[in-house]
């Protein structure tokens, strides 16, 4: 074990999850994004969560070094399908829906499918794949004979290219072309709203889509952007 990270597990041995674990992890300040108060807003929800936040601080940095962007798509995509069940927000929240930020849903480890798609385009942003490329898809999922509402992430290699789908029903990354079991209804990101999967925007998300909104202001003051 690194001599940082070992000294990161005495610190939290010794219950102290604070700024003072992380000034022993220096890569972690080197990230795009805001590491130190990742790990403070997970700190607060306690050592559990600060674990698991942690652990994906680790992954987020082992996949940004790679140039293959779609190992890093695979590698986050796993990261989250392994850790979180499924669980709809009537249980797991008490309300019909919630939109989790990657820190809620690690420290639930359980979400729906939005949940599964907003913890892996937040991390993969971290990881250094632009938002641009990035897209959630609300979808139509064909499941034994009947049509229901899903969510999955999108991503674009350039615009206009087939898109790859990464989902909490298929372990694997896969072209759109292979994923005829979903019809795209709309799509969004941190930059914009779009029919479809399409390039023809439709306008502003957050003035459109209440709970992004506020789930891009959550996930802002945990410092993922």
């Amino acid at each position: 074990m690194p001599t940082s990270l070992t000294s990161f597990a005495v610190a939290r041995r010794a219950g102290r999850w604070g700024l003072a674990a992380l000034l022993v992890l220096p890569w972690l300040a080197a990230m795009a994004y805001d590491a130190t108060r990742v790990m403070e807003a997970a700190a607060q929800r306690g050592p559990r969560v600060a674990e698991q936040a942690l652990a994906l601080l680790q992954q987020i940095e082992r996949s940004s070094g790679h140039e293959d962007e779609l190992q890093r798509l695979q590698e986050i995509n796993d990261f989250f399908n392994r850790r979180v069940d499924f669980r709809d927000d009537a249980v797991t929240w008490g309300v019909p829906d919630y939109w989790a930020s990657p820190l809620e849903t690690l420290d639930r480890r359980a979400g729906d499918c939005e949940d599964y798609a907003i913890a892996k385009y937040f991390s993969l942003a971290a990881a250094g794949v632009p938002t641009a490329r990035l897209r959630m898809v609300y979808v139509r999922a064909r499941m034994q004979g009947q049509s229901l509402a899903h969510m999955v992430l999108a991503y674009h290699a350039q615009p206009g290219a087939e898109p790859l789908i990464l989902d909490n029903l298929r372990p694997e990354v896969l072209p759109a072309s292979q994923r005829s079991d979903l019809t795209p209804v709309f799509s969004f990101n941190t930059e914009g709203l779009w029919q479809g999967v399409g390039q023809v925007t439709a306008g502003d998300p957050l003035a459109r889509l209440s709970l992004w909104r506020d789930l891009v202001a959550k996930v802002r003051k945990e410092g993922f952007i």
